[in-house]
């Protein structure tokens, strides 16, 4: 955000520091420090560093130019001199003329020798050659400086929830979809109802849609928050076994850019921040993501908000809709709105009922809630997490920041801690192989693709990964009813096979010719 300024606000500090230091300018040093340091801290935090960076910036430029500027006139204006000048002008009308002759004569004796009449005048021609090379140098960076404030006003400028777009054909729509969601809440739901939804909109989903939600920006409870990520990315099952004791819909931006599904992994390394199991061994949660092939990883894949992100638009896809039903889906695809099934009226009660909150002095109008108490296995797992930005805060999880910061640094090194988590293969219950074998979804599909390339590459090592993750996968099969073991004997990828047997995938199984994979094996 800062752009160019970040390079120059440090010589204004400098300047201040050493030759302009007194009790009115100390302030800009100290904001200047303070800011830098919580920033540093904190990055959403560089809005505090903007005034002062640019105040500190305009004090470098000043003085460069104003050094600059002595080549055409020695005299240096200031803001003290242009005061004097003002409650001069009375008196000066009234003994202009004896001032003037005391001056010519005072101008008669301190007249300047010819060499230094010379020595200044190569002064004066020196400050405005390097004024002219800093000139030129300086205002290709001032347009680009110029013309990126401007882009950044006008995109800061413009509502959040409101902008334009082009449509397929090239034409100019203008994008309403999320006001639209948010006014289909207030029209559509309860008065009482409470949204499941990412914190980022918790503040529009109260102020525009007038109902509760779980989270907004003001929810400084990081474990309130990762309780939220590890509802949204834990499977559909375990998601909706969290979000039917606190929620009655849920949420989430779609339609692609900067949606929930792009910023999901960051909710899954919230979330593993405090259940430490939901990505064993791995604090940047590698498991949880897109794949070199741009395919979600099974993790993903089977989360609760891919499949609210993704249902009936990825062919397979589908909520399960004895857990969630869609209510409302925008124009263009940008939010996604599904009421939640099966809402636990217990919990819904025990949280409505006042002597359920805790106050901090009787009678006091601030009382916070609790969670219910059918929530509390899950909560038993979490860990509480202190964070960085905690200053008071004496315990930090300096093991966690240090293996998380790591791991960042070195994805191999993450890839391999994830794997020791969850090293060995897990057979699904039968009930659930049985299931996915039907051949009512048999379907060419983004993740039947992907397991032919890795069998076709013989890529062992991402195959693995992704059937320690899920090993349902491995019993998908494609439109013709081949899958993974079909293509395995096909290809004579003997290693592959075993693995495959491991999660009790069948070789007796035929296609839709009948075929089985032993049939055309060439192991």
């Amino acid at each position: 955000y800062l752009h160019d300024v970040c390079y120059i606000a440090p010589v204004g500090f400098a300047i201040v520091a050493l030759f302009y230091f007194h009790d009115s300018s100390s302030f800009l040093l100290v904001y200047g420090v303070a800011a830098y340091f919580f920033s540093h801290r904190m990055v959403r935090l560089i809005l505090l560093t903007a005034p002062i960076a640019s105040a500190l910036g305009g004090i470098a430029l000043g003085r460069i130019i104003g050094w600059c500027l002595r080549g055409i006139s020695p005299h240096r204006p200031s803001f003290s001199d242009l005061l004097k000048g003002f409650a001069a002008d009375d008196e000066a009308s009234t003994d202009s003329k004896e001032k003037t002759k005391k001056t010519k004569k005072a101008g008669d004796k301190d007249k300047p020798s010819s060499f230094q009449e010379g020595r200044s005048a190569m002064m004066q021609v020196s400050r405005l050659i390097v004024g002219y090379l800093l000139l030129n140098t300086a205002l290709p960076f001032g347009v680009e400086f110029y013309d990126r404030c401007k882009e950044m006003a006008k995109h800061m400028s413009h509502p959040t929830i409101l902008h334009k777009a082009n449509g397929h054909m090239g034409e100019e729509v203008v994008v309403d979809d999320y006001r639209e969601a948010y006014w289909w809440c207030r029209d559509n739901t309860p008065e009482d109802a409470r949204i499941m939804a990412w914190w980022d909109y918790g503040y529009q989903i109260t102020g525009i849609g007038n109902r509760t939600t779980i989270a907004d920006g003001n929810t400084w409870n990081h474990e309130h928050i990762a309780l939220l990520g590890k509802a949204l990315t834990s499977s559909e099952k375990e998601g909706h076994r969290i979000a039917r004791h606190l929620a009655d819909y849920v949420l989430i931006w779609a339609g692609g850019g900067g949606d929930d599904l792009a910023k999901s992994p960051h909710l899954a390394r919230i979330a593993n921040s405090v259940y430490r199991d939901h990505c064993p061994n791995d604090p940047t949660c590698r498991i949880f993501g897109f794949s070199n092939q741009g395919m979600p990883t099974p993790k993903m894949a089977g989360s609760l908000l891919y499949k609210l992100h993704s249902h009936d638009l990825v062919p397979g896809v589908q909520v399960d809709k004895n857990r969630f039903k869609e209510v409302f889906k925008s124009k263009y695809g940008k939010v996604r709105i599904f009421k939640v099934l099966s809402v636990a009226k217990e919990s819904r009660e025990w949280v409505a009922d006042p002597k359920n909150r805790i106050c901090d002095a009787p009678g006091s109008w601030y009382c916070r809630g609790q969670y219910p108490p059918a929530l509390k296995k899950v909560l038993d797992q979490k860990r509480n997490f202190g964070q960085l930005e905690d200053f008071n805060k004496k315990e930090v999880d300096e093991e966690y920041q240090k293996q998380y910061m790591e791991h960042m640094n070195d994805p191999g090194m993450a890839k391999k801690f994830a794997n020791q988590g969850a090293s060995s293969f897990v057979r699904p219950p039968q009930e659930e192989i049985d299931e996915v074998n039907k051949r009512e979804y048999w379907q060419d599909t983004p993740y039947t693709s992907e397991l032919w390339t890795l069998v076709n590459d013989n890529n062992i090592p991402e195959l693995k990964e992704y059937l320690i993750a899920n090993p349902l996968v491995a019993h998908m099969r494609s439109a013709d009813g081949r899958g993974p073991m079909f293509w395995a004997h096909e290809f004579g990828r003997e290693k592959i096979v075993k693995i495959l047997r491991k999660v009790g995938v069948s070789e007796k199984l035929p296609d839709k010719d009948g075929l089985t994979p032993l049939d055309e094996s060439i192991i």
